[in-house]
């Protein structure tokens, strides 16, 4: 068996990903793919690994959540999705560091079912970005109070990559850009799901509808019904053609307003991102969907 954590990461999914593969359960269930309901699994994975503190489920136990997550008698592939896997908002940065707990959360993942393959699957977004964000869901919580020590320079991807790589070895993580997801979005659900592009998901244009006009939605998913892409390139081509055309400004601009942070403070916690994707999407044991 399969087990897949997609991990959020916070703020880059608002539940699209597990919503969209759940409206195609039959399909999937057809595959052997079993999405549960997040009621169904959130709060017995989570009791779960407090109970065992990140050792490793007996066979009795994993019996135990197997009947407790799912119906299906046989399953090959097994999804979860929980954008609070690894923390809360409020715990992104923790005593001055990045997701101190990331590799600690993901080892303990893998230990609810050890002897079966186990992937995880996460969003990276621009710390420039993502910091305002995730202060704008922590109600009463001020920007000092948020960032602590921190510089956010020092907001870095790649160092919390490697740390979970090595808390896991032998596991895939997979990996892309929350800012590519329009384009990439149907890659992404197939990715989790462990399906290929012959089968149509209803799900692959969730993330345009919320960033271009209802016209334009319209009109890009007729010409894709009518000339259906050659390939995944083709596919990128065309959306990108339409939203220069459809796109909803209002949707891809992203203001930052925080204390003492300026244009060129930006412009570096920017570039520093691009150096951790670039560096991270060489890194073994990293699949990284790329636009």
């Amino acid at each position: 068996m399969q087990v897949v954590y997609h991990l959020g990461a916070n703020s880059t999914d608002e539940e699209r990903l597990v919503r969209g593969l759940l409206r195609a359960n039959g399909p999937l269930a057809a595959q052997g793919v079993i999405v549960p309901g997040p009621g169904r699994y959130r709060p017995v994975l989570r009791d779960t690994m407090i109970k065992l503190k990140g050792g490793p489920a007996s066979r009795e136990v994993q019996e135990v959540l197997l009947d407790a997550v799912a119906d299906a008698d046989h399953i090959e592939r097994l999804v979860f999705s929980n954008e609070y896997f690894l923390c809360v908002p409020q715990r992104v940065i923790t005593e001055g560091a990045f997701y101190p707990m990331a590799a600690r959360k993901i080892a303990a993942m893998a230990n609810l079912f050890p002897e079966d393959e186990c992937e995880f699957h996460m969003a990276l977004r621009n710390p420039a970005t993502l910091i305002p964000a995730l202060l704008g869901r922590c109600k009463g919580v001020s920007y000092e109070e948020f960032m602590g020590s921190a510089d956010p320079l020092q907001i870095r991807w790649a160092p919390m990559v490697q740390r979970m790589l090595a808390a896991v070895p032998g596991r895939t993580l997979t990996l892309w850009c929350n800012e590519d997801t329009p384009l990439i979005w149907p890659e992404v659900l197939r990715a989790v799901a462990g399906i290929g592009p012959e089968i149509p998901l209803a799900a692959d244009t969730d993330v345009l509808a919320t960033i271009m006009t209802e016209d334009g939605l319209k009109r890009l998913e007729s010409y894709l019904a009518s000339h259906p892409p050659a390939n995944i390139d083709q596919r990128r081509k065309i959306v990108s053609a339409f939203l220069s055309k459809f796109a909803l400004p209002e949707e891809l601009e992203v203001e930052v307003a925080l204390p003492g942070w300026t244009e060129d403070l930006v412009d570096e916690m920017t570039e520093a991102y691009d150096q951790d994707v670039a560096e991270i999407a060489a890194m073994p044991g990293v699949r990284f969907l790329a636009a």
